[in-house]
Parts: C-alpha cells; structure tokens; sequence
C-alpha cells in the first residue's frame, strides 16, 4: 500500500502543472501578436515568395545536418553571418515600409486590419471576363494604349499604392473612360482584383530582359516587368497598333484574339476557383468578421 502511495504521489508530482504567472499570460499574447503581424507582413508583400525559397533552403540545411554532410556544414557556419546580413538587404523596402505603417496604425485593436489592404471577396466572374475582353477590343480598335494588371496570390499593394484609389466594379465603360486619351486616369496602370477596379495610373517596374522585341515600348516592358516579380496577368493593349498582347510569368503572347484572350481569363477565373478552399474560407470569414468588429 506504501508502495502505491509513494507512486501516485511521485506521479501527481511529475505532472503537476508549472506555475503559471500573470507575466507569463502577457508574454505568450504578446509573441502570438508578434507572429500574427509577421504572418500579416509575409503574406501582404512580396515577401511571400522568397520566403518559400528561404524555407526550402533551410530544409535542406536540416538535412545536411541530419545525414553529417560536413562540407555542407562548415560552409552554413562559415556563411551564417553574411547570410543574415542578405536577408535583411533583400528584405529592406519591405521591412521599411512595415515599420511606417506600424508607427502609423492604431494598436488596439492588435488584430485590425486596414480596409485598404483587405482582398476584395469579389469572385472572378464570366461578367468580368466578357467585360476586359470588350474593353480590351473596343481600345484596340480605337488604337487607345491600355494596361490592366489582374492579381492573383502575389499582392499588388505596393504598386497600388503608387496610383489613385478608384475601387468600381470592372464595366467597359469604366474601363474605356479611365484610359481615354487626355484625361487625368489614363497614363500608368490599371489594378484589378476580383470584379474591381482597385487603383489607375499605377507606377509598374521595367523588365530588364533584353530579348525583348525593339518595336515594344514602355508599355510592353513594364506589364513584362510586372509579370516577371509577381504571379499577375496584365493585358496590354497598343497604342500604336492597337494589337492585344498578354504578360505572364515573364512570358508575352503578342497579337491575341478576343477568343484566345476569354480562354486565358476564364482559366484564370478557374484557378481562382480550385485554390479558394477552405483555408481560404476560413481566412475570408475571419476578415469579414475583424470588419464588423470595426464598425
């Protein structure tokens, strides 16, 4: 019976739970904040896809490490520092821009979200493909210059950041009268994300490739640019020749029909489809719900 006893008292004493302090509550919500606004901070930049290479390079650090790749490993000790150095070279416009908006925002509440920067819940729709598809064609014909960049899983928050806020619903009509000549909308870029117009005269990089066509402007270069350093479609329309042509991942489709221009957004709008699930869901009701808590 002693022996029992003496068990269970040594057991209940092994698994007695810590003693848990009120600085201690305050330290794990204070790191779990701190993760939230670098999760935030990934996924709203173009961080995101460094990142992944950064994490596929650091597994297979883990596994030199694992199978004694000696070699390898003095090379990550020798390289350690450098490295560190790297990544903040490489992350710099980011980090300084995350840092002026964090001594701009209000703290509380932590979890807030700026409305500017929210993704639009509308869905790509066959509306919004006949609709670019017309523009696209109706500017062409008008030999009316146009570039209209669709995002995807990159954000373009940056880049809309360089232009005027419109936030309409994608028509021809609108579309038509943001790049008619002479008017304050129609030079620079044009953002789209979901149904909407997000920002016109947006500033784009230049592509530096220099296999590019020299009959192509500036134009062709910066929807080629854009293409190169996100996963976005931008459509470009001539001003020249009034010819449609397509930028994505640093490839240009020059001369496109309207027929071969509906395939690419409906695929488009397909892949926008398959990729919305439930994480996605998920992620969409807790904004929608960090909105109403707003108001």
């Amino acid at each position: 019976m002693d022996i029992l006893r003496n068990f269970f008292s040594k057991y209940l004493q092994m698994s007695s739970l810590p003693d848990i302090r009120a600085v201690d509550v305050l330290e794990v919500f204070i790191l779990s904040c701190l993760l939230y606004q670098i999760l935030r901070w990934i996924k709203e930049t173009r961080a995101w896809v460094p990142v992944k290479g950064i994490v596929v390079l650091a597994l297979f650090i883990m596994v030199a490490y694992f199978m004694q790749m000696h070699t390898i490993i003095w090379l990550v000790e020798q390289l350690t520092q450098v490295g560190l150095i790297g990544v903040v070279i490489l992350f710099q416009p980011e980090l300084r821009r995350s840092l002026e908006e964090l001594g701009r925002r209000r703290m509380i509440p932590l979890f807030s979200s700026d409305n500017r920067n929210k993704r639009s819940d509308d869905r790509f729709t066959e509306k919004t493909v006949g609709e670019l598809v017309k523009a696209c064609f109706e500017m062409g014909k008008m030999k009316t210059g146009a570039l209209l960049v669709i995002e995807q899983d990159t954000p373009l928050n940056e880049y809309e950041r360089t232009g005027i806020r419109v936030d309409g619903i994608i028509t021809s009509q609108l579309l038509l009268n943001i790049f008619e000549k002479n008017t304050p909308l129609h030079d620079g870029a044009v953002i789209i994300r979901g149904n909407r117009v997000t920002a016109a005269t947006c500033y784009l990089p230049l592509s530096d490739n220099m296999g590019i066509s020299k009959d192509l402007g500036t134009r062709h270069r910066a929807g080629l640019g854009i293409s190169e350093v996100t996963d976005s479609v931008t459509i470009i329309v001539s001003e020249e020749t009034g010819a449609v042509s397509l930028a994505h991942k640093g490839h240009l489709m020059r001369n496109v029909s309207s027929e071969d221009l509906k395939a690419e957004l409906q695929k488009l709008k397909e892949d926008v489809e398959v990729n919305r699930g439930l994480g996605y869901k998920l992620w969409k009701g807790l904004q929608r719900n960090e909105g109403k808590a707003d108001k």
